[in-house]
């Protein structure tokens, strides 16, 4: 097998101009591969989907995040398609074998009651400048989803509150519209009224909506340290909203408009989601769960 990994590499590399890097990458995935399979006594001929399986689900077990196995998968899916295309083998039994999204890593969310008390304590808070300016952050992610990039971008003209919604620019500058409720709707408009001001240097004038203490836009880091002060992370929001949204009987494409996802599947991921915790209630509550 070692020999024909030479070849597959060859070719990527002179035939598809692959990075040296890339390469790299498929060596190292390979290699395992093939470690786990002399381990085993099974010749890099008799590749099925069966041990191709249970080595995948080897590298699961010891930690390997999903982005990786599926690295591996590519790699070993793409060395067979060459070893089809060269004669080495007459069939290629891995082409139907896609990456399983039971693999895919469920993204953290709130329950409901999580995210009610962090609002409360939130509004507990003797209220000042900054206070006031992560509450309106967090208020806005959880009502409209809205991606980090896409908060620490939000202009005030992109707010329309007397009509209840927010403009926002997303990936590849697609633009949508997202409703907002009234908990967000109070909380943007005390921070605009009374606090952003605070936060504008004399020297400086700016359309974005939330300022650090430097009167500039928050960063990417700004705004993560800004959620996780209180026990959540943006995406964690996003995530709540999409998940919350669904339970309460909102319709999978709408959902995905509001998050601005390009392609229904990877809305489809908060339905698994859904499914988890109607087992984990039905093992709770049924009398012979």
């Amino acid at each position: 097998m070692e020999d024909k990994i030479t070849e597959f590499l060859d070719y990527l590399k002179i035939e598809r101009g692959f990075s040296p890097n890339t390469v790299a990458s498929y060596n190292y995935d390979l290699e395992k591969y093939k470690k786990f399979l002399d381990a085993r006594n099974i010749s890099w001929k008799k590749i099925s989907p069966e041990n191709l399986i249970l080595y995948l689900e080897n590298l699961k077990n010891k930690g390997l995040s999903s982005a990786s196995i599926s690295r591996n998968l590519a790699a070993i899916k793409g060395f067979c398609r060459f070893l089809l295309a060269e004669g080495f083998i007459s069939s290629d039994s891995l082409s139907d074998i896609s990456s399983p999204k039971l693999w895919k890593k469920l993204p953290d969310v709130l329950s409901k009651e999580e995210t009610e008390r962090l609002f409360t304590s939130l509004n507990k808070q003797k209220r000042n400048g900054f206070i006031s300016r992560n509450l309106a952050i967090l208020e806005l992610l959880y009502a409209t989803g809205m991606r980090a990039s896409e908060i620490i971008n939000l202009k005030i003209s992109n707010l329309h509150l007397k009509q209840n919604y927010v403009r926002i620019m997303g990936k590849g500058r697609k633009e949508r519209i997202v409703p907002v409720g009234n908990s967000a709707k109070n909380a943007l408009s005390i921070y605009l009224k009374y606090w952003r001001a605070k936060f504008i240097r004399k020297d400086r004038a700016t359309n974005v909506l939330f300022l650090s203490r430097l009167g500039s836009g928050l960063s990417r880091q700004s705004l993560w340290k800004v959620v996780k002060r209180y026990g959540a992370k943006p995406h964690t929001l996003r995530h709540s909203f999409a998940t919350h949204l669904l339970e309460g009987g909102a319709n999978l494409r709408a959902v995905q408009e509001l998050l601005g996802h390009s392609s229904i599947s990877t809305t489809q991921i908060y339905t698994h989601i859904e499914r988890s915790r109607l087992k984990e209630i039905h093992h709770k509550y049924h009398p012979r769960g």
